[in-house]
Parts: structure tokens; C-alpha cells; sequence
């Protein structure tokens, strides 16, 4: 009897001329409920060719690091994080978690490395900037936070300011506001009512104030103060006030009077110099004498030889001092000058800020200021080295961390100084630059090399986009605004 032979499938015809029916492979049966994983792989893998324990293992080195020592090797590692209070300003890139900003909550944490709350800020133009600046004083306002702008350069401050119902006062060549840079400012409310020690106290703190602004001022047209022009003017300014014969109130004193007393002086004045006559007291002072009258003349006449005509109201959120009227008319050296005397005003309304009355002060293009040499750089030194003891917050905008350097020629005081302006600021944010510079960050700031290519790659490729460096701690943030905060933040009307 003949063997019937088995019948071919489909399926094996088809695989013989290469072809293969698609099939819906059948799912999975569901586990039991009491044993979700009945297949548990043991430790030493399946048993299984090419899988499983290997019996050697292959010849590599294991090294093994805490993640503090991790940085070494990578600096941009996911770490602790900073805590979540203050502004919210976007997204830690790494963490993916939220990154807020709250210098002067940081100074109060000691397991964060701050201890003072300045923030400087370098960005190339058009790298979101001012935005960044512009959502933080938003978000800060929440926190009992108002905001001073001392001088707004280039009116980027108006709109923010308009949208929180404050008017932007403007000072400018044709314009009818006036600032006294020599204002005596709150410390001189209830003056009379003082004792000898409360008044001693207060004019030290106000005849140090105004000569350190005339030293920035004179300084700023290469004329050298020395410890002659001092004593000079500090007999000029006590004897101006009536602080020499004792009164119970202190005289508003300008610029103009300060130079009319040096160019017609006083008896007095002559033997409190210990200067022999007149004639001597003139030829001493005279590079003095045209250093001040020339700042009452020019470009800068009636801006600040005048008692002032702004009563800034301080409960409101923001404060802006536009100088764009005169920095449209071309002059650096004037708008630079001009940025001292707005400091040493706006330092002197903050001389007797009542306790948890919070600023946040900003210094726009800085650069402008610290370009007038060592006595202007020394001022802005002075402002932010009292940032802990008046609870501001300094914001200071650099385009680039060489800018401070242009104080003055390579290893000049002028320039160390400026240098030493950086570790002033314990928050030091870097957006966007370009790869010139990038030698110029790794040399200033210390960093590594993946930082500085963190700064001129990642960063150039969207606005907001930084380098955070809090402390000793570096984080790779984004920053995000809101529609609104959009709008009010856009610059580029010129050429958009």
C-alpha cells in the first residue's frame, strides 16, 4: 500500500518563490492577576545563545564619582537645582524642571554660594537681553519688588513702564526736566529734630555721596583729585549747606554754586585751604574750576545744574529716567556723564529706604559709564558694593564681559578695577555671543570649554537662551515670556 505523502500549505509555496504572507501575529496571553511577571529574567540572563552572563568580564577601567566631583568632566550635569522661590523665568534645559530667580532670596539660603545680590547681565545685541530684564522686574513685582531705572538709554523701558500706569520721566537738551545730582535727598527729613550724633552720621553719608560723584565728574575729563581738590571741596560743599556755621537745616546745594564758590572765594575759604592768598587758591584750582564749569555748559547744560523738578513716587512699580533725547544726539562722553549723576541721585533716595522696601535698580549700558575712566568706574564700584546694606537688587548690562575692560589701557588701574566690577556680582548671566568673544568668556569668567561653546552655539540659536552662573553653580536655562510679556518686550520696531 502506497504512502499518502502530506499536503503542502500556501504558505510554503509562496516561501518558495520568495514570498511571505503578511499574519497578524496573535497578542500575548494576559498573566495571571496574582503574578504580573511570570517570566522574570534571573541576574545571570536567559539562557539563551548570545544572551546571558558572560564568564569574563571584557578588560575596561570602572571609575566611580560622587556627582559633585562628576562636573569635572561634565560641568552642565542635572544637579540639585536651586530652590523654587522668586521669579519663575523659564526652564532648566537639563532638569526640564521649571528655573526661578531670586538674588536676594539666594544671599538669605547659605547652601547657595551668593552672597551679595547683583546680577550682571552680557548678551550681543538683539539676544533677548532686555527682554530678560523686563520679565523679571514683571515677575518680581509680585513679591513686594519695585523697580528703578536709572537712565533707559534707548527708551526700551517706556512701554513696560506705560502698561504698569507709570509715566517715563524724560530728561534731555530742550526737555523741562531737571536733575539736582547734589540733592540732599530723605536724609535730610527731620533734619532739626536729630541729635548731634544722628546728624553727624547722616551728613557723612550725604558730603561722601556728592564727593565721590565730583570725583567720578571731574575725573571723567582726565583732570586728576587729588587729596588738595578734596579738602577743597569738601570745605566748599560743609560751607555751602551751612553745615560750618551749625544750622538746624541743610541748604540745597547745585553744581553751578559749587563752581561759583571755587571761581569767587571766599576768605574763609582761602585760610581753610591753607592756601598763603587768593592768587595761590587759583592757580591750584583751576583745572578743578574748568573741569566743573564745563559741565554746566555744553551738552549738558540745565540737565544737572538745576534743583530738580522729579519727585519720583515710590510706591509705584517702576520708575524710568529716560536719556534718549540725549543719547540721540550722538554724544557717549555726555550720556556716560550723565549716567553718573542719575547713580549718585538715585544711591541718595536710597539712603533711607524703610526695611523690606525692596529695589531692584537697574544700570542700562553700563559700558557708557565705565568708558570715563577710573574715578567713574570707582562710583559704580561704590553703588554695588552697598547692594546688601540698601536690599537692592543692581542689574548692570554689558554687551559683553570685556566691556568693563575698556575703563582704561591694559593693566591700568582703571581697567583692574573694572575687572574686579565682575566678582562684585555673584549671578552672572551670559546669552548669546559670538565666537570672537568666546576666548574673552573663558578668560574673565573662568570657563570651561564647553561653557564657552554652550554660549556661542546654543545660545545664538534662540533669544533667552543662557548661561546661568549662580555662584559656583552653572545651569542652562530658557527663558519664556508670556504674549503679553512679548509685546511689551519687543525692540526691534526699527528694523522689523
Amino acid at each position: 500500500m502506497a504512502r499518502r505523502t502530506a499536503s503542502r500549505s500556501v504558505d510554503h509555496l509562496l516561501t518558495d518563490f520568495g514570498t511571505h504572507l503578511p499574519r497578524q501575529e496573535a497578542a500575548p496571553p494576559a498573566p495571571p492577576p496574582d503574578k504580573p511577571f511570570p517570566k522574570v529574567v534571573g541576574r545571570r540572563g536567559r539562557r539563551q545563545a548570545g544572551h546571558g552572563w558572560a564568564p569574563t568580564l571584557p578588560p575596561l577601567a570602572g571609575y566611580q564619582m560622587t556627582s559633585e566631583q562628576t562636573p569635572v568632566m561634565w560641568p552642565l550635569i542635572a544637579g540639585g537645582g536651586l530652590p523654587p522661590t522668586g521669579a519663575p523665568m523659564g526652564f532648566d534645559v537639563l532638569s526640564g524642571g521649571s528655573f526661578y530667580c531670586d538674588p536676594m532670596g539666594w544671599v538669605n539660603d547659605d547652601s547657595i554660594p551668593v552672597t551679595n545680590p547683583n546680577v550682571f547681565i552680557f548678551g550681543k545685541p538683539g539676544r533677548g537681553k532686555s527682554a530678560l530684564v523686563k520679565a523679571f522686574m514683571l515677575r518680581m513685582i509680585r513679591f513686594g519688588y519695585r523697580s528703578l531705572v536709572l537712565g533707559d538709554v534707548k527708551d526700551e523701558y517706556e512701554d513696560i513702564s506705560r502698561a504698569l500706569g507709570v509715566e517715563p520721566y524724560r530728561i534731555g537738551p530742550g526737555l523741562p526736566g531737571r536733575i539736582n545730582p547734589l540733592d540732599v535727598g530723605p536724609l535730610a527729613l527731620d533734619w532739626e529734630r536729630q541729635d548731634r550724633a544722628e546728624t553727624a552720621r547722616r551728613g557723612a553719608i550725604i558730603f561722601n555721596r556728592w564727593l565721590a560723584l565730583i570725583r567720578g565728574l571731574v575725573g571723567s575729563q582726565q583732570v586728576p583729585f587729588t587729596p588738595t581738590e578734596a579738602r577743597i571741596i569738601t570745605h566748599v560743599l560743609r560751607d555751602l549747606t551751612g553745615w560750618t556755621t551749625g544750622q538746624t537745616t541743610l541748604a540745597p546745594v547745585t553744581i553751578p554754586m559749587v563752581w561759583k564758590a571755587l571761581d569767587d572765594p571766599s576768605e574763609a575759604l582761602v585760610e581753610a585751604c591753607r592756601y598763603d592768598s587768593r592768587q595761590g587758591f587759583f592757580d591750584s584750582s583751576r583745572a578743578l574750576r574748568d573741569a566743573l564749569g564745563s559741565l554746566c555748559q555744553g551738552e549738558l547744560e540745565g540737565l544737572f545744574d538745576a534743583p530738580s523738578t522729579f519727585q519720583p513716587n515710590w510706591r509705584a512699580p517702576i520708575q524710568t529716567l529716560s536719556l534718549n533725547t540725549l543719547h540721540s544726539a550722538g554724544n557717549e562722553a555726555a550720556v556716560g556723564i550723565a549716567l553718573m549723576c542719575l547713580n549718585s541721585w538715585g544711591q541718595g533716595i536710597r539712603e533711607m529706604a524703610e526695611p523690606g522696601d525692596r529695589r531692584i535698580v537697574l544700570r542700562d549700558e553700563a559700558w557708557m559709564q565705565t568708558r570715563l575712566g577710573v574715578e567713574a568706574v570707582k562710583t559704580l564700584d561704590s553703588n554695588l558694593r552697598l547692594s546688601r546694606n540698601d536690599g537692592d537688587v543692581q542689574l548692570v548690562t554689558y554687551h559683553k564681559p570685556s566691556d568693563p575692560l575698556s575703563a582704561g589701557d591694559s593693566g591700568s588701574q582703571a581697567a583692574q578695577i573694572a575687572k574686579d566690577l565682575l566678582h562684585l556680582a555673584d549671578v552672572r548671566i551670559l546669552l548669546g555671543q559670538d565666537e570672537e568673544v568666546a576666548n574673552e568668556l573663558g578668560h574673565l569668567l573662568g570657563l570651561t570649554r564647553m561653557q564657552q561653546d554652550l554660549v556661542t552655539g546654543w545660545a545664538m540659536q534662540d533669544k533667552g537662551r543662557a548661561l546661568w552662573m549662580v555662584g559656583d553653580r552653572r545651569f542652562k536655562v530658557a527663558t519664556v515670556l508670556s504674549p503679553i510679556e512679548r509685546r511689551l518686550t519687543f525692540t526691534n520696531e526699527a528694523v522689523a
